[in-house]
C-alpha cells in the first residue's frame, strides 16, 4: 500500500509541475502585462498604465517585446516546483486521510484544510523564487537582472517579502481545487465502476478546462484584495522613486499597501486588475488542469513499468 501510495502522489505531483511549466510558458507575456499593471498605484490622473494593453503596447513602442519575458526562467523554476510540491503534498494528504479516517470520500471542510496544508509547505518553500519573479516582472523594460543579483539586492527577510500574504492566500488553491475535485467527483460518479482499477480515470481534455476555469475563478474573485497587495509588497522599487527618495519601509508592509490603496484609489483600487488576474489565472489554470489530467494517466503508466522493471533487477540480483 505504501509503494502505491507514494506512485500516485509522484505521478499527481509530476504531472501537475509539468502542466504548470507548460502553461507558464504559454501566457507569460500575459501574466508580465498583469503583474505590472497591478503594481503601480496611483490616481487615474497620473497612472501610466490606464489599461491592461498600455504594458504591452508600451513594449511593442519602446522595441521591448522580448522583456515580456524577462524573469521567465525563474518564474518556471518557481512553477515547477511549487506545483510539484503542491500535488505531492496535495494528494499525500488525501491519500493519508483516507487511510486514517477509513472513509471512502473526503468532505469539503477536509478537502479545503488538506489543500491549505500543502499550499502552506508549497509557500514556505517558493517564497524567494516568487519574490524574485514579481520584482523581474515589474522591473523597468530591459533592466531586469537574473535570479541571483535580483535576491542578492537585499537580505534574506526581503527574499521573504509577502511570505505572511502568501500563507493566507493558500486560500486561493485550496478553494480552487476542492471545487475542482467536488466537481470532478460528482461528473465522474460512476465511471469508476468499469473494473479496471489498475489506473485512475482522468476527465475529458474540455471538461477539466471547463472545470478548471470555473474553480479559478470562484477562487480569484474571493481573495483578489489579498493577490494585489501580494504583487505590490514584491514589486520592485520603481527607477523614479529611487531618484527621489528610497522606498518607504511601510510600503512593504500589508498595512502600508492597503492604505496606499485606500488614499490613492479608494475601495475600487482594492479590485483594480480584477479582470485581468481572472484571464490569466484561469487559462493558465484551465490548461494546468487539462494538460495534468492527460498527462497523470500516462505517468501513472510510466512509473508502473518503471516499478516493475526495479522489482524484476531485484529479484534476478537475489537470484544471482
Amino acid at each position: 500500500m505504501g509503494v502505491d501510495l507514494d506512485l500516485e502522489s509522484i505521478s499527481e505531483a509530476t504531472s501537475g509541475a509539468i502542466g504548470s511549466l507548460l502553461s507558464t510558458t504559454i501566457l507569460y507575456p500575459l501574466d508580465t502585462c498583469k503583474t505590472r499593471y497591478q503594481a503601480e498605484v496611483r490616481g487615474n490622473d497620473q497612472a501610466r498604465y490606464k489599461n491592461l494593453s498600455d504594458v504591452f503596447w508600451e513594449a511593442i513602442s519602446t522595441r521591448q517585446v522580448l522583456s515580456l519575458y524577462q524573469g521567465l526562467e525563474t518564474k518556471n523554476l518557481q512553477s515547477f516546483i511549487a506545483q510539484f510540491v503542491y500535488f505531492y503534498g496535495y494528494s499525500y494528504f488525501k491519500r493519508l486521510y483516507l487511510e486514517t479516517s477509513g472513509s471512502k470520500s473526503i468532505g469539503t471542510r477536509a478537502n479545503l484544510i488538506l489543500a491549505a496544508a500543502a499550499g502552506a509547505c508549497t509557500a514556505i518553500v517558493t517564497q524567494p523564487l516568487d519574490t524574485a519573479s514579481s520584482r523581474m516582472q515589474t522591473s523597468a523594460f530591459g533592466k531586469s537582472k537574473g535570479l541571483l543579483k535580483t535576491l542578492a539586492e537585499g537580505t534574506w527577510i526581503d527574499a521573504f517579502d509577502g511570505l505572511g500574504i502568501s500563507l493566507l492566500l493558500t486560500a486561493n488553491p485550496a478553494i480552487q481545487y476542492t471545487v475542482f475535485d467536488q466537481l470532478k467527483q460528482r461528473l465522474l460518479e460512476g465511471k469508476n465502476k468499469t473494473g479496471n482499477s489498475s489506473s485512475p480515470v482522468a476527465l475529458s481534455a474540455f471538461a477539466a478546462f471547463a472545470l478548471g476555469a470555473v474553480s479559478k475563478t470562484v477562487a480569484t474573485v474571493l481573495t483578489y484584495p489579498a493577490i494585489r497587495c501580494k504583487v505590490m509588497i514584491q514589486a520592485a522599487e520603481d527607477d523614479n522613486e529611487k531618484t527621489k527618495n528610497a522606498r518607504p519601509k511601510s510600503s512593504k508592509t500589508i498595512p502600508g499597501v492597503l492604505c496606499a490603496i485606500w488614499k490613492k484609489e479608494g475601495i475600487l483600487g482594492f479590485f483594480k486588475g480584477l479582470h485581468a488576474q481572472i484571464l490569466k489565472t484561469v487559462l493558465s489554470s484551465a490548461l494546468l488542469l487539462m494538460i495534468k489530467e492527460k498527462l497523470s494517466a500516462a505517468t501513472w503508466v510510466l512509473l508502473l513499468s518503471i516499478r516493475r522493471y526495479l522489482l524484476l533487477t531485484r529479484g534476478r540480483l537475489k537470484d544471482a
